[in-house]
């Protein structure tokens, strides 16, 4: 059963920076696209960052490009999204997810596995 698990969310003042990580298992890592996505309070979940297999793919929501970046390790099994100069608007709970194929996709539908999220905080 393949998993994902993601870790370093925290609480955060605006202008600072958080890494979060992304376990995965149970599954060739390596031939799936990857990618984060992001709910607020009482909004929906949004596209955040993709990756495509082999990482020579990258697309990120423009809200996020050029403070957030997204990369991936295929020999251990992570993934990664760097965030800096974080804003109180990047507030929400983080969701690592594996795509069905192989390239870098911002739709939410062909995602077929999630973790459980990492929650976020960027106070003002």
């Amino acid at each position: 059963q393949a998993q994902l698990v993601e870790s370093g969310g925290g609480v955060v003042q605006a202008g600072g920076s958080l890494r979060l990580s992304c376990a995965a298992s149970g599954r060739t890592f390596g031939s799936h696209a990857m990618g984060w996505f992001r709910q607020g309070p009482g909004k929906e979940r949004e596209f955040v960052a993709t990756i495509s297999w082999s990482g020579g793919s990258i697309y990120y929501a423009d809200s996020v490009r050029g403070r957030f970046t997204i990369s991936r390790d295929n020999a251990k099994n992570m993934m990664y999204l760097q965030m800096n100069s974080l804003k109180p608007d990047d507030t929400a709970v983080y969701y690592c997810a594996a795509a069905r194929g192989l390239l870098a996709t911002m739709t939410h539908a062909e995602y077929d596995k999630w973790g459980q999220g990492t929650q976020v905080t960027v106070s003002a």
